[in-house]
């Protein structure tokens, strides 16, 4: 993974661009990864230079847990069915949330 640092100074076309670029996002949808497997997806309100990110309106996914896998595995095969499991994320709401620069993995925007 590589890391940008960026010493540009205000007025700097690049401080410019790199400030364009994020009010762009402002209001928009964001999916975002972290290291720990989670997705947040929110409506992003605001960053900082240590490139943590503020969501409103956010709802937390999480992977389920094992024993959640192993019940849905075991009434497909009660069902009769072959194939592939599916188990779908968990999900809760959590509102207003900081996510820290650090454990951003992937950013996606929606639309």
């Amino acid at each position: 993974m590589a890391t940008v640092a960026s010493q540009a100074l205000p007025g700097d076309k690049g401080s410019d661009e790199a400030t364009h670029y994020l009010t762009s996002f402002l209001n928009k949808t964001l999916h975002i990864h972290i290291t720990d497997g989670r997705m947040f997806v929110g409506q992003m309100k605001c960053t900082d230079s240590e490139r943590n990110i503020i969501l409103a309106m956010t709802h937390e996914y999480r992977q389920p847990s094992q024993s959640d896998v192993k019940l849905a595995a075991e009434r497909h095969e009660k069902a009769g069915r072959n194939g592939n499991v599916k188990v779908d994320m968990k999900k809760r709401f959590v509102g207003l949330v900081v996510v820290p620069g650090q454990y951003i993995t992937k950013m996606e925007v929606e639309g």
